[in-house]
């Protein structure tokens, strides 16, 4: 399994590849160039139970340190992740 990001100018994902299928994705929305929202995530059922979410969610955390961007976490999974781990808002918007 390996995840990839797809990035546009409104709208990515992050997504969670499992022989050639997307087995878990968030999804975010651009904010403006310094910040983007991350609006939803889904695993698919067959996968739930293996932290493919948390995965999900330290791609976009890497992504942002890398970048030097913040997240607005509107996703209630994302949300209550941020909540738990505070060693995760340097990020946060």
């Amino acid at each position: 399994m390996e995840v990839i990001q797809k990035n546009g100018d409104k709208h990515g994902s992050f997504e969670v590849i499992d022989q050639n299928k997307s087995v878990a994705q968030m999804t975010y929305t651009w904010a403006g160039p310094t910040k983007f929202i991350i609006d939803h995530t889904e695993v698919n059922e067959a996968y739930g139970g293996k932290g493919l979410g948390k995965q999900l969610l330290m791609a976009a955390v890497d992504f942002a340190r890398a970048q030097q961007l913040k997240i607005m976490p509107l996703c209630p999974f994302a949300k209550s992740v941020f909540d738990k781990e505070p060693s995760l808002a340097d990020v946060l918007f």
